[in-house]
């Protein structure tokens, strides 16, 4: 124990970082999240895979997000622990699901909640945006601008002055209160508890936008339809698991970049990464 201690003192940081990864043992995970994080401008991106039950990062390589480079974790895994894996987290990129289906064909895969009510909002959030540039005058406008924020967070988050805007804004434009109350009403997909069950709700919400002229919406729809498989996992699980350990640790990787003003060193950050969360030796 002093000695390594005394060894990172002295500079030998590496060496101490891979100590920590021996210690920890060989991952054998059940259940994965799947995520990119950029590493350099550029659209440079690296994956990062996490065990979910021990809350590790175990796996951090690229070199971009691409099938080939997710397939390079299964490979790396090996065939043996990739048949112990049960669940797949990850967003909705289909580079992850083809790489995991091919690898790992009985796990279940589960497209990350965040992400699907992200693609949610980004739609209001195009809608918005739309009916600013359809208004004429300032005069119109004016309900509207300035209101991003309001429009994408829930009621219940709001303060009193938000509230009132909210109501303000929704009475104004007949588009945007159908928008938000589609918005808003779509939260109750996540409280099924089996996939028939979301499927009829799934079905009664997209029929309320027919005759809305909600084109981004539509797409939306189409985009939940190609994947509803994964999405419609979350009724089928008894713990529900999300992608949120995850990008709490790609905050981590950029504040690790920050500090070493960009880490150049790949093999280095590579450890650097994998050995945030586990104990000091």
């Amino acid at each position: 124990m002093r000695s390594i201690w005394i060894g990172t003192q002295s500079g030998n940081w590496r060496e101490y970082l891979r100590e920590q990864l021996r210690r920890a043992g060989e991952p054998r995970p059940k259940m994965i999240g799947i995520n990119e994080v950029s590493v350099h401008k550029g659209q440079r991106y690296r994956i990062i895979v996490s065990d979910l039950v021990r809350c590790r990062p175990i796996w951090f390589e690229g070199p971009d997000r691409s099938q080939a480079s997710m397939e390079r974790f299964y490979q790396w895994l090996g065939p043996k622990r990739c048949s112990k894996i049960e669940l797949a987290v990850m967003d909705m990129w289909e580079s992850f699901a083809l790489a995991t289906a091919k690898h790992v064909p009985k796990a279940a895969i589960l497209y990350d909640k965040f992400h699907v009510v992200q693609h949610l909002n980004d739609a209001l959030d195009e809608v918005r945006r739309s009916e600013s540039a359809r208004l004429e005058s300032d005069d119109e406008r004016r309900f509207i601008k300035g209101q991003r924020y309001t429009l994408l967070s829930r009621r219940a988050h709001l303060s009193y002055r938000g509230r009132r805007a909210l109501k303000l804004l929704l009475a104004a434009n007949k588009r945007l209160q159908v928008a938000y109350l589609l918005k808003e009403s779509f939260d109750q997909l996540w409280s099924y508890r089996t996939a028939g069950g979301a499927r009829a709700f799934f079905w009664d919400w997209q029929q309320a936008l027919r005759w809305q002229r909600l084109a981004p919406y539509q797409k939306f729809v189409e985009l939940v339809l190609r994947h509803w498989d994964g999405i419609a996992a979350w009724c089928r699980l008894e713990q529900k698991f999300s992608l949120g350990f995850v990008e709490g640790l790609n905050n981590k990787v950029r504040v690790i970049q920050r500090r070493a003003y960009g880490l150049r060193d790949e093999d280095y950050l590579r450890l650097k990464v994998l050995t945030m969360t586990l104990p000091r030796l």
